[in-house]
C-alpha cells in the first residue's frame, strides 16, 4: 500500500483548484510560454463524523476548450466526454494532464480552512470545462477507530467528474489561475445498515476571494466535535469543530444563513439565524457557549 500522504498544509490545498484560465491571457514569463496558462487545483474538505477518510488519487486531468467562445459548447454531453476522454466531437477540445503526486490522501486533514495543492501544470490556454480525478482501489474510512472499505457505487466509474462553465477560476498572476474544490464528506459518503460505506462524490468549486467565510469558537471543549450546518433556501455547507472548538467554513455565496450546531456529550443543539454573507466577507461568530 502506498504511503498515506497528509494533506495538512495551510498554504497549499485542494482536490481543488487553480485550474481556470482566460483564453486570451498571455505571459512573457519563461515559466508560462505564450499560448499556455498555469493552473492549480486546490483541495479542501467539508467534513463528516469520521476519524479519517482516505481517497486514493491516481491521476488528474482537465478538458480545455480552446475555442474563442466556449458558450457554443454548453449543450455538450459532458458526462460522455468525461467517460470517453479521447473522444473529441470538436477539434477545440484538448485533454491536459496535471502534475499530481499519486497516493492516498486523508481528506479530513483539510478541514477548517486548511487546503493543499492537489495538482498543477502549464497547459494550453482556454476555458476548462471538465476536471477528471481518477481513483485507485485503496479508498477507505476510519470510524470509531475501525477501518472500513470505501466502495464505489455499483456501475459507477472509477473517476470523479467536476463540470464547469469555464469562468470559475481566479486569476492571481499574469497567466496563472487557481480554483478550490470543496470535497463535501458529509454528502459524499453513503452508509448502509451493515456498516458498508459507498462513495458518491459531492464537490463544490469556489474561489476564496469571491466567497464568504463563517468562523467561530464553540465552548466548552467537550461539546466538540460538533457538526455545523450552514444553510439557507438555496445553499448548504457543513463543517466540524476541532478539538479546541474552533471552526471555519468557506466558499459561501452572498445571502442570509442559519448556523446549526449539533454538539457532542449531551450538550443542547443551538441555531444562530440571520448571519449575512456579503461581498466575500468573513463573519466571526466569536465564542459560543453551549449548555446541557
Amino acid at each position: 500500500m502506498k504511503k498515506q500522504q497528509s494533506l495538512i498544509g495551510v498554504a497549499a490545498l485542494a482536490i481543488i483548484t487553480s485550474v481556470f484560465f482566460i483564453a486570451c491571457s498571455k505571459s512573457s514569463s519563461s515559466e508560462t510560454p505564450s499560448g499556455t496558462q498555469n493552473v492549480s487545483l486546490l483541495m479542501t474538505d467539508g467534513p463528516g463524523i469520521f476519524d479519517k477518510v482516505y481517497l486514493d488519487i491516481k491521476d488528474v486531468k482537465v478538458l480545455v476548450d480552446t475555442s474563442t467562445n466556449t458558450r457554443r459548447h454548453d449543450s455538450c454531453d459532458w458526462d460522455r466526454l468525461g467517460d470517453r476522454e479521447h473522444h473529441k466531437p470538436d477539434s477545440s477540445f484538448v485533454w491536459e494532464n496535471l502534475n499530481v503526486s499519486a497516493g492516498v490522501y486523508d481528506l479530513l486533514s483539510l478541514k477548517n480552512g486548511v487546503d493543499t495543492v492537489l495538482a498543477s501544470a502549464n497547459i494550453k490556454a482556454g476555458s476548462i470545462r471538465l476536471i477528471r480525478i481518477d481513483l485507485g482501489t485503496k479508498n477507505s474510512l476510519v470510524k470509531d477507530s475501525v477501518t472500513y472499505p470505501l466502495n464505489l457505487l455499483p456501475n459507477a466509474p472509477s473517476y470523479i467528474i467536476v463540470k464547469l462553465q469555464g469562468n470559475e477560476f481566479e486569476r492571481f498572476n499574469s497567466a496563472s489561475y487557481r480554483l478550490w474544490l470543496d470535497f463535501d464528506v458529509q454528502r459524499s459518503i453513503i452508509k448502509l445498515s451493515n456498516n458498508t460505506f459507498y462513495l458518491n462524490p459531492f464537490i463544490k468549486a469556489f474561489i476564496v476571494s469571491k466567497t464568504g467565510t463563517i468562523a467561530g469558537n464553540l465552548q466548552p471543549k467537550d461539546a466538540s466535535p460538533a457538526v455545523i450546518t450552514i444553510y439557507n433556501s438555496t445553499d448548504t455547507a457543513y463543517g466540524i469543530t476541532n478539538r479546541d472548538g474552533m471552526f471555519k467554513i468557506r466558499g459561501l455565496k452572498d445571502g442570509k444563513y442559519s448556523v446549526f450546531f449539533n454538539a457532542s456529550n449531551s450538550y443542547k443543539d443551538t441555531t444562530i439565524t440571520n448571519v449575512t454573507i456579503s461581498n466575500a466577507n468573513t463573519v466571526n461568530l466569536g465564542t459560543l457557549t453551549l449548555h446541557k
